[in-house]
């Protein structure tokens, strides 16, 4: 059946009235099946749309998938995270210029040139009938190293009544070699980062016959003093420091997946590392040396935070604060009050808020305000959170639309410029702005953008006020944990050319002199000659570590 042509509309005046309502009748139908085509394309288009959204989303997914692949290590080490930095901190510091570098800095007088050693003067052949015009001095720096082997002749007596008597070696002298051996052994292996097969490599090469196994006993063995003073840091700068930054990462030891806590202040460093990484391995880290349990106003305080059973939190109260030497008499003691000590669950509070306790007993983390990336196990005391960490968290949305893209952007900008206005705070605290950084942080946070993610976050971060402004009531305290991230890169690289350690001496060591390499660096002290000065070598005496973190605190 053939259609039949629509008369011309140009001859529109010469049709009859049936011809016309045909041609009305045909373009409205013409003008119906073009509007259903609209629709189709339009219907087809939008499925192309939320097709392209999707698999924008799952590309996104499979590059975060791929990078842990990537990093995935046969020692099972942590991948590195697949978010690159935000740059809110470099982007909101005072010093940055736009468009524009740190400038270079000048090349000056080196500070070493008043502590010449020796001085040689140099001929120059000239002819004859030339005149001497004095001389000019270049300082050239260089460093020797060779082996310096000794023979002691130590000599003998015996006295009247039969006794022997030997002339004693010099400090330091331990199996054969000398305090600077060790000392420069020490110094590659925990600030050079130098594994110890080089480093036996290395000496041999020198000129030094040693074995490996004697570099092991340099690193790891007699250094009860090191492990000493880097408890009585801890200890020092938890009872004196306004503030501490802590920070975790993985390590290996024994073939097993450890935790290295890092607890750091402005003038100090120590590392800590156990299998476990909870709250109550931190409480532990933070309690020191000190192993015992009380249950005083701070414990049952920990207690009502945690919302343990009041039932239970009843039968404990006493008059007066009750100390337990160790575990074994306060496990005890729950058990008498009807606790059920081998159920974790119930005993876990229990324990964390008796070494709280003990920990406030002590006046340890009196005034400091704990500032951490948000993990759980650090939300003890008085508690701050990073900026960097919360704004980082953007960074993890997928936006799959522009107009999510644009949400996203705009939020980043607002917590950018609200983040500024935080650190012009610290510099210059009043009332006045306290008021006003808290209404803005209000209007920023309460905003609604109807992309789920995004309004869920800010929903969270929005609850956590109180943690994020804590710098309005303390301005001393850091916006951020990136001295802790810095402190710990050392560790991080140690455990990429190192993998682990296998002893327990060895976990020790590493974790005792990372620690007391660090608060030297804090402190502006040469770790060089810290380490003489407790080996024995007398030629830079250096005070006692603990004392200085409290004297600059």
């Amino acid at each position: 059946m053939t259609k039949r042509r629509l008369p011309m509309a140009e001859h529109a005046d010469t049709l009859s009235l049936k011809a016309l309502r045909e041609l009305v009748t045909g373009l409205v139908e013409r003008a119906d099946r073009a509007d259903i085509r609209i629709e189709k394309l339009e219907a087809e288009n939008q499925r192309l749309r939320d097709e392209n959204d999707q698999l924008r989303i799952d590309n996104t997914r499979l590059k975060v998938d791929n990078q842990l692949l990537r990093d995935a290590r046969l020692k099972n080490l942590p991948p590195r995270p697949p978010f690159k930095p935000s740059g809110m901190e470099k982007a909101t510091s005072d010093t940055m210029v736009a468009g524009k570098d740190k400038p270079a800095r000048r090349r000056g007088p080196k500070a070493d040139t008043r502590r010449v050693m020796r001085i040689e003067v140099l001929s120059a052949n000239a002819p004859p009938g030339s005149r001497f015009k004095g001389y000019r001095d270049c300082v050239v720096r260089d460093l020797i190293m060779r082996p310096d082997v000794v023979r002691y002749r130590r000599e003998c007596w015996v006295t009247p009544d039969g006794q022997r008597i030997i002339a004693p070696l010099p400090a330091g002298v331990k199996g054969g070699y000398g305090a600077n051996l060790q000392r420069f052994c020490l110094m590659l292996h925990s600030h050079g980062q130098v594994t110890t097969q080089r480093l036996t490599t290395l000496l041999n090469d020198v000129g030094v016959e040693i074995s490996k196994r004697q570099v092991i006993r340099f690193l790891t063995q007699g250094l009860d003093g090191f492990h000493a003073e880097d408890a009585a840091v801890l200890h020092a700068g938890l009872v004196s420091a306004p503030f501490v930054t802590v920070d975790d990462t993985g390590a290996r030891h024994g073939n097993r997946n450890f935790h290295t806590t890092q607890i750091g202040g402005e003038h100090f460093c120590a590392f800590r590392t156990a299998p476990s990484k909870s709250r109550l391995n931190f409480l532990a880290l933070l309690r020191g040396n000190y192993q015992d349990y009380v249950l005083n106003d701070a414990a049952f305080a920990f207690m009502q935070d945690r919302q343990v059973d009041p039932a239970l939190v009843a039968r404990l109260r006493a008059p007066e604060p009750q100390h337990f030497a160790n575990q074994v008499p306060f496990l005890e003691h729950l058990a008498a009050k009807g606790i059920d000590i081998f159920d974790g669950q119930t005993i876990r509070p229990f324990a964390a808020a008796g070494i709280w306790g003990a920990i406030r007993h002590h006046g340890l983390v009196g005034n400091a305000v704990i500032v951490s990336d948000d993990a759980g196990q650090f939300r003890v005391g008085t508690h701050a959170l990073c900026w960097v960490h919360a704004e980082r968290l953007l960074h993890k949305l997928m936006p799959a639309t522009p107009g999510q893209v644009k949400h996203v952007e705009t939020l980043r900008t607002l917590i950018w410029h609200f983040y500024k206005a935080l650190k012009a705070y610290r510099r210059k605290p009043s009332r006045s702005a306290a008021r006003g950084l808290q209404l803005r942080f209000d209007r920023i946070f309460s905003i609604r953008t109807g992309y789920g993610e995004l309004d869920a976050l800010l929903s969270r971060l929005g609850r956590r006020k109180a943690e994020l402004l804590r710098v309005l009531e303390r301005p001393e305290i850091p916006l951020h944990t990136n001295a802790s991230e810095r402190d710990l890169r050392g560790l991080v690289i140690k455990r990429k050319i190192s993998g682990g350690t296998v002893s327990r001496l060895g976990r020790q060591a590493r974790d005792s002199l990372l620690g007391l390499m660090k608060t030297c660096q804090k402190l502006g002290l040469s770790f060089w000659h810290y380490l003489g000065d407790r080996l024995g070598i007398g030629d830079h005496p250096i005070a006692p570590l603990p004392s200085i973190v409290v004297a600059r605190a």
